[in-house]
């Protein structure tokens, strides 16, 4: 696996949505997660075929990994922004507010994980936004739910599976697109207020 700067990866040609993604999240946060580019071979993070294919975001490492190949896909950039929410969520404590709220209310689990999810979703689309990259919905680029399976966690393999519906996934990632601010993600008892205290 090689470890990229973000301006080696932003100087890529081929492919370059998701880097020029990562340069526009500087100006909604000031802390993004180290970059590594990883091959079909490797299994980084304990990352197994449960595991999205091409991208996730390691918490025990601090890592978003990339598969070589991730930036010929037409929906790479949105991809990328949405595991950065799952990044933004930990580093500045939501997923611990969030935890914390699923492990006292285990008959409420659901909801709760599918409002976290909604709020990775806005986070996305204000990325995308803050990147200048065009908006495409999501029931364009997909035809059917994407990132069911696991793409974040202390290991790979055994992050969390969530399914709110394509529609739902759709709606908050354009709602964060066309706000292009923070103060849009608040979901349910999922509040922005510790990203927005973050905000640069």
């Amino acid at each position: 696996m090689k470890y990229l700067s973000l301006i080696a990866l932003i100087a890529m040609p081929a492919g370059a949505a998701p880097y020029v993604l990562l340069d526009g999240a500087r100006d909604v946060f000031p802390d993004q997660p180290r970059i590594v580019k990883f091959s079909a071979a490797d299994t980084p993070c304990g990352f197994t075929n449960q595991s999205h294919p091409q991208i996730g975001y390691c918490a025990s490492q601090r890592v978003l990994y990339l598969r070589d190949d991730v930036a010929s896909s037409p929906s790479a950039a949105y991809e990328v922004a949405h595991v950065m929410g799952h990044y933004y969520q930990i580093r500045y404590g939501v997923a611990d507010v969030a935890l914390r709220t699923i492990r006292a209310r285990r008959d409420d689990e659901d909801a709760l994980r599918g409002m976290v999810t909604r709020q990775v979703e806005c986070l996305a689309g204000v990325v995308m936004a803050a990147a200048e990259l065009p908006f495409v919905p999501l029931d364009v680029l997909f035809d059917d739910e994407p990132f069911t399976g696991s793409h974040w966690g202390g290991r790979m393999g055994t992050g969390p599976r969530v399914s709110i519906g394509l529609d739902a996934r759709a709606e908050w990632y354009e709602t964060g697109y066309r706000a292009g601010d923070v103060a849009a993600c608040s979901v349910g008892e999922m509040s922005a207020d510790l990203l927005i205290a973050k905000q640069r």
